[in-house]
């Protein structure tokens, strides 16, 4: 019976580990953000004063050209985001963007309260900037 109960315990740990290491790898968003309109879209002012907020707050991880090669991020063991790279910011919505700089995950910071909305959909313009000049 002891063995029973074993086996049990020993299968929801590992249901649990290996479900915490899969939403770990892969950052799901809630899919209510994929819907999030930009006030910003297209403002190019807007975006601009992006530029400065990153310069401020994420260059030191993301690094200059958003490649993810930071000073700072080059000590973490989950490196930043590569904002060029094809599988991540071209495949996601303005929405979702915003939600990841809000929410953050760890080693990234969440914003919410560092940043106003205003200034994270800003981020966001920028970030798609630095995606265009690939």
């Amino acid at each position: 019976m002891k063995s029973k109960y074993l086996l049990l315990v020993v299968f929801a740990i590992l249901f649990f580990v290996s479900n915490t290491v899969i939403a770990q790898k892969k950052w799901a968003v809630p899919e209510y953000t994929k819907g999030l309109k930009n006030p910003f879209d297209g403002n190019a002012v807007a975006t601009n004063e992006g530029k400065v907020i990153y310069g401020q707050m994420c260059v030191l991880c993301h690094g200059i050209s958003g490649k993810g090669n930071g000073e700072a991020g080059l000590s973490l063991e989950k490196k930043p985001a590569n904002f060029l790279a094809l599988k991540n910011i071209p495949n996601e919505t303005d929405g979702e963007i915003f939600w990841k700089i809000t929410v953050g995950k760890p080693p990234m910071s969440s914003y919410d309260e560092l940043l106003t909305e205003d200034q994270r959909w800003k981020l966001v313009n920028y970030i798609r900037e630095l995606n265009k000049k690939k």
